[in-house]
């Protein structure tokens, strides 16, 4: 009974090495040897592995197994994902992908060989945190069965490492790759390898395995952004305010407060025409954008990696296996940030009299396109940060036969996960003579000289025209641990229609703490600097090299200053001590802990397994039900008077699964799941402080936020139905029908608060604070095709595609509030992060000595998130559609030699965002890097 469960649970990684089918021999096979290593891979192999393990599943799962060892179809583990139907991913950023929706559902679990892993306090860890060259095999399982993890509504990712029983003897593989990202016009280098045996020894067999793998990557992000879009008054104001002044929500000049309310969902109408109320008049306004923003952001990241895993097989009866493994995270980012305002004309004098002139609307709408303003007040800012984590997991498990009928296995694992950030920053401040900005598709913003002055007002790059202004230094530290302790049973019944029943408990334990530091300063002046002025003065540090000048920005993409200058970041940390004392702040700001929690998390489950026949056709699948109790007791520190709240909460579920699997033929199978999950809320979303930020900007308000200690879980009841078709070697289709029914879904709850804080210029502000307000559904289909046609002639041998379709429709329900907090309806509108559809389509041709893959990707726009509540028009913000195409290719020098070389994002994209979906609102504007790789790996 033992052999057989080993091999099949060997079978996984062992195909990925050898590109065998052999899951549906596996039963048979419980009396032999473990398979000797037949080195076949590739595209194919890897693709067969793949479809097997969706076959044999009980769950709706796709996977991705590498093609060889440290070898994922993509440059990344997220990149690879993009590949499954259903899977979205966003926050293209810093040279890489970042975020995983399935099927339009960032709330996913992740799973390292099964064990959930988190960083730090969070509830989990980002995938681009896993070094793709540590992965044999990732799971994407989108459907629930009660014997796993509770947690993650859109399903669960697995992500596999090696082990030594997963190789026949010895095996070791070093690889190297060189990634060029083009913005950034430096190589990235990635390094890896595998040193793995066993041994028969008198006591046993025994395995040892060392994975390792480190990658540094420089990058750089470019954007440009117009700012909120407030309104102004016409050419023909209301008096007093002159021609084209902006209206501010409150200003005193008005009876009745306020004029409009800032953080509408649906925005200003912009129809031509359209009117406020202002002194008892109807006046109308124009709406147009306060800012323009660019921002060129660099960075160094580097993440160290490493797997040991030990294996110990005594007898056929019983494996032992102790594992470690380790994932840091290094990264300094530096932001060179331009932000000019456009809010303000000046004479009409300084205009040459005819305002007219100086701005056009959008046709048939009261929405400025462009505009050209005199005297604007701008600023840059040098920001320089740096994360660092560290994350440690140790798992000590035992497998065994107790019996022909019986198997135990039960495994203790601990984490400890720190994550430390640090920020500082400086301001400088210009007043620029004249400013033309345009906030179309197509964004651009210039600067005039004054023809009557000796300095040139056009060149940004001086940073002698800057004046030292606000200076910011904050840091935070998180901590998070775990203990945990699982045993699952199986029992075969050997029963005519309950052939197994499995049952099993997991008990966490976990902590979560997080400590911060944050101090501000009032623009650099003489009184906080011993009297002397020149303190005061960049030029006092030109010589030190305090200015950073950047260049080629958004070069052949916006028509924006290339150039311009701002306090140097790494300079500012390297003297940070002086500079804080300057500014009158204390270079040793202590950390006060904001809060500390301790959860424990207790499950129980049994599933059973049953088998039969229905109209003379196979049917078999799973029962269950899964009991969960979670008590949370916390602690949070109130950041102004330091008092501290204590509170807990106690949370009890019965989740219940069910899977049936109806064998229409040997190759045909429909599928029906059912599931519950449920997400526990975020530890810092709990937290009943209220943290204040003052009005930057000069949009009249500030803003607030803070958690919520009663917040409930989410829960989803999931439904899944699919008709697969497996007919033929690396060949099957599917279509799959499901929906998501989520109840308590986490959203902010908006309302104004007045507040009189010492420091604070803003006495009004918008507070957010979560609330479990929200119901949504989604609904959808996945269509998939894997096709390597047999016997193709010639040169066409070796040619195969894949495709994947998604079609999603979701619909979430938002509390309006009125400016006071109070609910007064309920608006439909979609879930954030769905794309409405979505496909993915690959050509792969693969030879003895070669392969190569042409993949491309595509989702729709979607509804990404909400915009801070200060501004005036649509809060919503849309990422437009976003397109990838990239290309692999592998070559086999030896049989132990290999060369890759792969491109990402060929057709170089640039990304929009937008306000309500309209082209009236644009937002962000940022480039995409192409990425350009070559590989070399030995092995043998």
């Amino acid at each position: 009974m033992f052999k057989r469960s080993l091999l099949s649970r060997s079978i996984a990684a062992t195909i990925a090495l050898t590109g065998l089918p052999m899951l549906a021999q596996a039963q048979d096979t419980q009396d032999e040897p473990l398979l000797e290593e037949v080195v076949v891979t590739g595209i194919r192999a890897s693709l067969t592995q793949a479809i097997d393990i969706k076959r044999e599943s009980m769950e709706v799962m796709d996977s991705i197994v590498a093609e060889d060892i440290g070898k994922l179809p993509d440059n990344n583990v997220v990149e690879s994902l993009q590949r499954v139907a259903g899977v979205q991913i966003t926050d293209r950023a810093s040279g890489e992908a970042n975020t995983v929706s399935i099927r339009g559902l960032t709330d996913v679990s992740t799973t390292v060989n099964g064990r959930t892993i988190f960083t730090a306090s969070g509830r989990a860890v980002a995938l681009a945190d896993i070094p793709s060259t540590l992965v044999s095999r990732v799971d994407v399982v989108k459907s629930r069965s009660a014997s796993q993890y509770e947690n993650g509504i859109a399903g669960q990712i697995d992500v596999h490492t090696f082990r030594p029983f997963d190789f026949d003897g010895s095996k070791v593989s070093i690889a190297g790759r060189g990634i060029y990202l083009e913005e950034a016009e430096k190589v990235n280098p990635i390094i890896s390898a595998l040193f793995s045996n066993r041994w028969d020894t008198t006591a046993g067999e025994f395995g040892a395995l060392l994975n390792v793998s480190h990658a540094k990557t420089n990058y750089r992000d470019q954007s440009i952004t117009p700012g909120a879009q407030v309104p102004f008054m016409t050419e023909n104001p209301t008096a007093p305010w002159t021609p084209l002044e902006r209206i501010f929500p409150n200003d005193g000049r008005a009876a009745e407060q306020p004029i409009w309310t800032p953080g509408l969902d649906n925005g200003l109408p912009t129809d031509a025409g359209s009117t406020l109320t202002v002194n008892g008049e109807e006046t109308p306004y124009y709406l147009s954008r306060d800012a323009m923003f660019a921002s060129d952001f660099t960075g160094e990241r580097e993440r160290p990696a490493a797997n040991i895993s030990l294996q110990f097989s005594p007898n056929d009866s019983s494996e032992y296996t102790f594992e470690s493994f380790y994932n840091g995270f290094r990264n300094e980012g530096f932001n060179s940030l331009h932000f000019a305002f456009v809010d303000w004309w000046g004479s009409l004098g300084d205009l040459g009299g005819n305002i007219e002139d100086t701005f056009e609307l959008y046709e048939g709408t009261n929405v400025i396109k462009e505009r050209t303003v005199r005297n604007p007040f701008t600023f840059g800012s040098g920001d320089y940060s740096t994360g660092e984590t560290d994350s440690y997991m140790y798992a000590l498990g035992g497998e065994w036969d107790l019996s022909d009928n019986f198997e135990l296995e039960s495994e203790l694992v601990y984490q400890d996960s720190e994550f430390e950030s640090t920020f500082i920053a400086m301001r400088s401040t210009n007043v620029r003579y004249e400013t033309t900005a345009n906030f179309s598709n197509s964004p651009s913003i210039s600067f005039a000289d004054n023809p009557t002055t000796d300095v040139d007002e056009s060149d940004l790059a001086d940073i002698s025209q800057f004046t030292m202004a606000e200076m910011y230094d904050s840091a935070t530290r998180n901590q998070g641990s775990a203990l945990t302790f699982s045993a699952d049973a199986q029992y075969f019944t050997e029963g005519a229609f309950f052939r197994k029943i499995d049952f099993g408990i997991r008990h966490d334990d976990r902590d979560a703490t997080e400590y911060s530091r944050e101090q501000n300063a009032a623009p650099c002046d003489a009184a906080n600097t011993s009297g002397d002025p020149a303190n005061c003065q960049f030029s006092t540090y030109a010589d030190d090299g305090i200015a950073h000048i950047n260049s080629d920005f958004l070069d052949g993409v916006a028509n924006v200053p290339r150039t311009w200058a701002v306090v140097d970041g790494p300079y500012l940390q390297a003297n940070r001590n002086s500079f804080l004392n300057l500014y009158g702040l204390d270079p040793a700001d202590p950390m006060v802990e904001e809060f500390s929690v301790n959860e424990v998390n207790t499950a129980l489950y049994v599933t059973a397994e049953y088998e039969s026949e229905l109209f003379g056709k196979r049917i078999d699948g799973e029962i269950g039900g899964r009991y969960v109790d979670v008590q949370t007791d916390s602690v949070f520190t109130d950041q102004t008077d330091l008092s501290r709240t204590e509170g807990t909460t106690e949370t009890s579920e019965f989740l219940t699964s069910l899977a049936v699997r109806y064998h229409l033929r040997d190759d045909l199978m429909l599928r029906l799941n059912y599931g519950e999950t449920l997400r526990m809320p975020g530890f810092g979303a709990l937290n009943p402080t209220i943290t204040y930020f003052d009005d930057i900007t000069d949009i009249g308000y500030g803003t607030a936020s803070g958690g919520n200690a009663d917040l409930e879980p989410t829960t989803s009841q999931n439904l899944d139905l699919s008709l697969e078709w497996y007919f033929g070697d690396a060949s099957n289709a599917y279509v799959t029908l499901f929906q998501r029914d989520i109840e308590g879904l986490v959203i902010p709850f908006r309302n104004q608060v007045n507040r009189d804080l010492e420091g604070y210029d803003a006495n009004i502000f918008i507070l957010s604070q979560p609330d479990n307000a929200s119901d949504g559904k989604l609904s959808g289909t996945e269509v998939g095709l894997n096709y390597f046609p047999d016997n193709l002639p010639g040169y066409w041998e070796g040619l195969g595609f894949q495709a994947s379709f998604t079609f999603l429709d979701s619909e979430q329900s938002i509390p309006e509030l009125n400016d006071r907090g109070e609910q007064i309806g309920l608006e439909q509108t979609e879930m954030f992060g769905v794309s409405d559809s979505s496909y993915s389509l690959s050509v792969a041709y693969e030879r003895d000595t070669f392969d190569a893959r042409l993949g491309y990707v595509w989702r729709s726009d979607f509804l990404y998130d909400q915009e801070a509540a200060l501004f005036a028009n649509p809060i919503e913000r849309y990422r437009d559609a976003q397109q990838s195409l990239d290309f692999q290719f592998s070559y086999n020098v030896t049989d132990e030699f290999l060369v890759t070389f792969d491109a990402t994002n060929l057709t170089e994209e640039v990304n929009q965002s937008r306000y309500g979906n309209s082209y009236l609102h644009t937002f962000g504007n940022w480039q995409i890097s192409r990425a350009f790789a070559l590989g070399a790996r030995y092995s043998f």
